[in-house]
């Protein structure tokens, strides 16, 4: 596939506009979708660009239809994508479901904004339950959620990759403020980097005579009997947990000696990493931790910094009414610290709404 970006350069682009590279960059063939605020510049950009590359484009009448048309894209072995945001989000999950049903390696990108309903078109991280755990379905899933441009980028690769290795649907999971504004971060070819794109393959019109060249191809997202779906589900739930030590990703500062652990995620995380710091400097000792995959979530790696920093508190910082708050409650069920929360719903979080409550709590 021709070249997208030649050697490696620094950029100044929005966060929309990183999504576009870097799906280009990762090989994405063909994008389909549908328009809704804040994710709108990835199809306009996508347009303007990939008849450049050789790549394509259809908007389709709705966004179940967009979701549908990546399920059916990558069947036919293409490396297809799609991106939305809040009743968009809502309406994929139908397709949603049936990726994960029929373990397909479809890929989309959730620029979240507010709700419920059409709620705001800015911003809001409230989109973490429908992401990680919405559909028909048990969630089985792969959700990356990303605090920096840098992180699009690099995470639109990965998660490329992450759905064609384990055929699980993937997601990243941005917002509006990282959609819409614009900073630096450096864009290259996977390659120069020694990523090796996975190859996309067809699941459907292979060669060969059933039975004679080869298996039958089950890809199946109804079953007629209770126990042929049992089954199934079963062994797509042993399949995910066996991959989890692969998948799950954090990042964690100053917890070895913490009284007080700080866990947010996405665009908050960059408010609770400078409140850290500054807290640090007023004597206060708080820790950071962030999970970056939301869907797995590193569990036992937030349970082992607790137990290793000894921390009398834990604070949950979300602009949400507490989604990570329970998901982060439901993942180390049994832990004992004491959980607090700074709830901003549609609300940006700043290092001093942070540090006020730690100050308020300690």
């Amino acid at each position: 596939m021709q070249s997208t970006i030649g050697e490696s350069k620094k950029a100044f682009m929005t966060g929309n506009e990183t999504v576009t590279w870097a799906a280009l960059a990762a090989g994405a063939e063909v994008m389909f979708g549908y328009p809704i605020t804040p994710q709108n510049e990835v199809m306009h950009y996508w347009t303007r660009l990939a008849p450049k590359f050789g790549r394509e484009f259809l908007q389709t009448e709705d966004e179940i239809s967009a979701g549908f048309t990546v399920c059916g894209a990558v069947q036919a072995g293409k490396k297809a994508f799609t991106a939305t945001a809040g009743p968009g989000n809502v309406l994929m999950q139908e397709p949603f479901g049936m990726a994960e049903a029929m373990r397909l390696p479809l890929v989309a990108v959730i620029q979240q904004r507010g709700g419920p309903s059409s709620g705001t078109v800015v911003y809001s991280q409230q989109e973490v339950t429908l992401t990680t755990y919405g559909g028909n379905g048990e969630g089985n899933r792969i959700v990356y959620s990303t605090a920096t441009h840098q992180e699009i980028f690099d995470y639109v690769i990965k998660g490329f990759n992450s759905a064609w290795k384990y055929r699980f649907p993937t997601f990243i999971l941005g917002d509006g403020y990282q959609a819409k504004m614009r900073e630096p971060l450096t864009i290259y070819e996977p390659q120069e980097r020694g990523i090796e794109m996975v190859t996309p393959y067809p699941l459907i019109g292979k060669a060969g005579h059933i039975g004679a060249d080869r298996e039958v191809q089950h890809l199946c997202n109804i079953y007629s009997l209770e126990e042929e779906l049992y089954d199934v589900v079963m062994q797509h739930a042993a399949e995910y947990e066996r991959i989890i030590p692969e998948l799950v990703e954090y990042e964690q500062k100053e917890c070895d000696d913490a009284e007080i652990i700080i866990v947010s995620h996405g665009v908050v995380s960059r408010a609770a990493d400078d409140a850290v710091k500054l807290l640090r400097d007023q004597g206060i000792k708080a820790g950071y931790f962030r999970p970056i995959t939301l869907r797995p979530f590193p569990e036992q790696q937030l349970r082992d910094t607790i137990a290793k920093s000894g921390a009398k508190k834990m604070l949950v910082a979300e602009s949400a009414y507490g989604q990570l708050f329970r998901l982060i409650r439901q993942e180390i069920y049994g832990e004992t610290i004491p959980i607090e929360t700074l709830l901003m719903p549609g609300v940006g979080i700043i290092d001093y709404d942070i540090m006020t409550k730690v100050k308020s709590i300690l």
